[in-house]
Formats: C-alpha cells, structure tokens, sequence
C-alpha cells in the first residue's frame, strides 16, 4: 500500500544519505525517550500498582485478543485478516495528512491487494502516518469522547482501554507485518531514517497512553524521568569523549 503523488520534472538532489545522517543522530532523543517511558511505566508500576488497575488489564486484554486473532488468521488464511481494513485505514490516513497539511486527494481507491492516492501534497510525514497514527484508536477515542458529552460513560471507561488495546495492537501488528513488504512509504526517504520516524512516533505514543492511563503517570513524572536519562547521556559522553581525548 502506497499513495501515489506527483514528481517534479527535472534533476533533483538525492537525500536518503542526509536522511540516514539524521536518523542516526535521532537515536539519541529516541532512545533517551525509550529509557523515560520505561523509568515511568516502572514507577507507576511498583510505587502505585498501575499493573494491577483495571485500564491496565483491559488494555492488555484487548491487546492480548488481537494478537491470537492476528496470528490465527495467518494460520488458518495464509495472511492476515480483516486485510481489507488495514488498506482502507491505511490509505485513509495518508489522506487525513494531507487534508491536515493543506492539501487535496483527487483519487482514493483500496482493495485487499493494496491501495493508494492521488494528492498535490508529498512530505514525509504524510508517507509515514499510517505506520505511527492508529486511525482505528483515534476512531474508538473520538467516538467515546462524542459520546460521553451527551451520557455518562464513566463506568465504560475500562472498555475503552479494552477497545483501545485491540485497535493499537490492530495497528502495530499490521505495521511490523508490511515492513519488510519493501513499501514505498519507506524507501523513498531512507528506509533507516524513516523506521527512526516510525518507532519514535510510536513510542511518544505509548507515553501518551501511559500518562492517560494512570494518574499518577503525570507529564511531569515523564519529564523528570526524561531529564534524568538525558543527563544520564550527557555524563556518558562526556567521560567517553574525555577517554578518546586522553587516548588521542
């Protein structure tokens, strides 16, 4: 699955090799965000319990769900199902992008063996968005968010984490099954930098849902606990630079 955009007549500078540069230097906040979400879960875990909390185990059993669906559909079809959803989701997210980013779809088709648009509006985010914006999770928040300014949905609550499990698990599961597809999506801004993108996105995410999650998990706490690793970094770069410096 892959949109389809317009290409400028005429010589342009290649730039996957600037992009890996990049994405090289991106492993650096991305990891540091990977040591704060885990610093964070680990807090709220162990001081607060958030393991034991209901929006923690219908999250997890939403995701749980999905997972034996995802694999039982290859088992049994030879791939996996509903195949024809994850390409409607797929192509209509890339649209969504360009609608955010001002731009216009002249053409939108799907089917199971894939999909793609026709826009005047190309960047990397609208190439990347279908790989890191769950648009079946973001569909369940909406929905419940609408509903729940007309009825009290308070005692719902857990079943929207449920719902919010499967439908991120829908999403991840199929992302990690069409990257090795070779996807245009990828390629043509450096495959390397653009699964930095990717797994970047998903993990600033996943911080998201782990602060709405658990009260405890504060943006503060998170901000803290990214602090903490970033000077953590800092320090070990500085003794490693101040090694090679005294070896050189």
């Amino acid at each position: 699955m892959s949109a389809a955009f317009p290409v400028a007549s005429g010589a342009s500078i290649p730039t996957w090799w600037l992009n890996t540069v990049i994405g090289a230097f991106l492993l650096i906040p991305v990891g540091l965000l990977t040591k704060a979400l885990f610093a964070s879960f680990s807090h709220v875990a162990t001081k607060y319990q958030f393991w034991a909390s209901e929006e923690f185990w219908f999250f997890a059993l939403g995701a749980v769900l999905w997972v034996l669906a995802f694999f039982g559909s290859i088992w049994v079809c030879g791939e996996p199902r509903p195949l024809r959803a994850y390409v409607f989701g797929h192509e209509l997210t890339h649209a969504i992008w360009v609608w955010l980013m001002g731009g216009r779809v002249s053409e939108f088709k799907f089917s199971r063996s894939g999909g793609f648009i026709l826009t005047n509006k190309h960047n990397v985010w609208i190439a990347l968005a279908p790989y890191f914006y769950p648009i079946y999770s973001v569909a369940v928040v909406m929905v419940y968010g609408v509903a729940s300014a007309f009825y009290d949905l308070a005692a719902l609550t857990p079943v929207l984490f449920g719902l919010i499990g499967l439908t991120w698990a829908f999403h991840l599961s199929f992302t990690v099954w069409m990257i090795p597809k070779g996807q245009s999506d990828l390629t043509q801004f450096g495959t390397f930098y653009s699964l930095v993108i990717i797994y970047g996105m998903n993990l600033a995410l996943l911080s998201g849902l782990l602060v709405m999650a658990s009260p405890e998990a504060t943006f503060s706490l998170f901000g803290a606990a990214l602090l903490e690793a970033t000077e953590d970094f800092a320090a070990f770069a500085f003794q490693a630079a101040m090694r090679i410096g005294a070896w050189l």
